[in-house]
């Protein structure tokens, strides 16, 4: 079975973020692997260890991002590419990532029977990168699952439908995009971090997939990066019914201006 992994590194949960000049401030910020790639990088493992195979994993990212791929590794991951758009000559979104990541797959004729991604990222939260990669492909995708069984060359899934459960049947190959729930990641254990370091990573420049920029630039505009507003305390009416309506009347008009 070969399944590839296409995971994201992004900021860690607990860290505050700043914007500077309309752009966040990444200096000094601690990375972490995307939480849902985690759930996508343990699947892809678990597939491995039930049926057999190899386990690849690209991911789009500059030197910071070597350390997750490094924890994917000591998860249990053999084999990483990293591949660089630091110097895109163009603004760059979910189809340039996309595009890029297709044709690094058929550049270097990568195999697959399954691809598995988080379903979206914490930070961009697009959820757009999995089925485009799909499309691109041509190849079927079930997105936000949160059970899978491999059956042969036959899937059943359980996915995730805004708090409804909806079960898939499809075939090999297909694209998977992993939604909290499909399991729980495990910890690296410190021998398998030591292997790690030694398995292949294989790290290429934009440039080098020889696309056509006019192509796979962005088709959409960043307007703005605004911080998000911290919410006011509450306030906690007394008194009767009538005392309190009349206050909150008072206090939409004369504090609030909204009456």
């Amino acid at each position: 079975m070969e399944i590839l992994i296409c995971m994201k590194q992004t900021f860690d949960t607990e860290e505050k973020i700043f914007i500077q000049n309309g752009e966040i401030d990444d200096d000094g910020v601690e990375r972490i692997i995307n939480p849902y790639c985690e759930y996508a990088v343990e699947e892809g493992i678990r597939i491995k260890e039930a049926h057999g195979g190899t386990v690849r994993l690209i991911t789009i990212g500059g030197a910071e991002a070597e350390a997750a791929i490094r924890t994917a590794m000591a998860m249990g991951v053999d084999e990483g590419y990293r591949l660089d758009l630091t110097d895109f000559p163009a603004d760059s979104d979910e189809q340039t990532t996309s595009e890029c990541i297709v044709q690094l797959i058929k550049q270097k004729q990568i195999p697959y029977d399954v691809i598995l991604c988080g379903y979206m990222s914490i930070d961009n939260g697009t959820a757009q990168v999995g089925p485009r990669i799909a499309e691109l492909l041509g190849i079927p995708h079930i997105s936000t699952i949160t059970s899978l069984t491999v059956d042969g060359r036959q899937v059943q899934v359980e996915r995730d439908v805004e708090g409804d459960l909806e079960k898939v049947e499809s075939s090999l190959p297909i694209l998977l995009t992993a939604q909290q729930g499909l399991n729980e990641p495990r910890y690296p254990r410190l021998p398998d971090i030591m292997k790690a370091k030694r398995k292949p990573l294989h790290r290429m420049k934009w440039d080098e997939l020889r696309v056509d920029v006019q192509m796979i630039q962005a088709r959409t505009k960043k307007v703005a990066i605004l911080p998000v507003e911290e919410k006011e305390t509450g306030q906690i009416l007394s008194g009767t019914i009538k005392e309190q309506s009349q206050e909150l009347i008072r206090l939409l008009h004369e504090e609030a201006k909204v009456l």
